[in-house]
Formats: C-alpha cells, sequence, structure tokens
C-alpha cells in the first residue's frame, strides 16, 4: 500500500521533466522548479537487469580476451624472468670462473718468481760457501807465510848473533 501512495505522489514522466512538456522554458527556468525529488526516476527491473545482460554480453568477450592475454603475458614474463635468472646465474659462473683462471695464473706466476728465487739463494749459498773456503785457506796460506817469514827472520837473527864476533873470556 505504500507502493500505491508513493505511485500515486510521483507525477507522471510529462509533469516530473518540464522539457518534456509542451511548454517549453529555458534552461535557467528548468533547474529552478526541479527539486531533489523530482531527479529520483523510477526504471523497470527488467529493463534494468537486460540492460545489464546486454552491456555485459558486449563487454564480457573483450574482458575475457584481455583476461586471457594478461594470463598469457604473466605467464611469458615468468618465464623470461627464469631464463633471466638463468643467464645471470651462468655470467656470475663465467666471472667465477674468470677470477679463478686468473687466482690460477697469479699462483703460477708467484710459484715460478718463488722457485727463481729459490735456485738464486742455493746459488748465493753455493758462492759463500766457496768464497769461506777461499778466505779460510787465504788465511791459512798468510798465517803459514807469517809464521815462515817470522822463522826466517828468527833464524836471520839467530845466525847474525852467531856471526857477530864474542869477546873472549878471560880466565
Amino acid at each position: 500500500m505504500e507502493q500505491e501512495g508513493r505511485e500515486e505522489e510521483q507525477p507522471s514522466s510529462s509533469q516530473t521533466n518540464p522539457a518534456l512538456s509542451s511548454d517549453h522554458k529555458d534552461s535557467s527556468s528548468l533547474c529552478e522548479e526541479l527539486s531533489p525529488l523530482e531527479d529520483i526516476v523510477y526504471v523497470d527491473k527488467q529493463a534494468v537487469e537486460k540492460l545489464t545482460n546486454g552491456l555485459i554480453s558486449h563487454y564480457l568477450p573483450d574482458l575475457q580476451n584481455s583476461k586471457r592475454a594478461l594470463q598469457e603475458l604473466t605467464q611469458n614474463q615468468g618465464i623470461l624472468l627464469d631464463t633471466l635468472e638463468q643467464e645471470i646465474t651462468k655470467f656470475r659462473e663465467c666471472n667465477s670462473l674468470l677470477d679463478m683462471h686468473s687466482l690460477f695464473t697469479e699462483a703460477k706466476f708467484y710459484h715460478n718468481k718463488l722457485v727463481s728465487i729459490r735456485k738464486e739463494m742455493m746459488m748465493l749459498h753455493e758462492k759463500t760457501t766457496k768464497l769461506k773456503k777461499r778466505a779460510l785457506k787465504l788465511q791459512q796460506q798468510r798465517q803459514k807465510e807469517a809464521l815462515e817469514k817470522e822463522q826466517q827472520r828468527e833464524k836471520e837473527l839467530e845466525r847474525e848473533r852467531q856471526l857477530t864476533a864474542k869477546p873472549a873470556k878471560r880466565t
């Protein structure tokens, strides 16, 4: 009953919309005559449902196609990300191999340098040992010569003493 009362209270569409009435008035006077209740338009539920279904049936295939395309793009993007991650891993492994190669090259260089230093040290040790032996021999020879000179000098002194005239002893 309330709906009947409301329907009775509602003016007809020609009365609600003054632009549809026979007497046309300018837009400024139209805005003044419309009240908030007069702005409400009642539409049949079946019409709303048909319009909704029509709108859905019109846009739904495109939206579903777009959804499938987005899903495919998302899937492809995931595959690309996985592939990119694998490539990054390969590059890192390659870089680590290059780093290891450079480390081995450097280790080989320093090993060769160490071997050459070791050989040089052994050669220097041999030379110093020979020089020490030679110095010892020279020292022994000089000592021998000095001893011989000393002995020679003592013999000469002894000979000079013997050659020196001695006064005879008086008895």
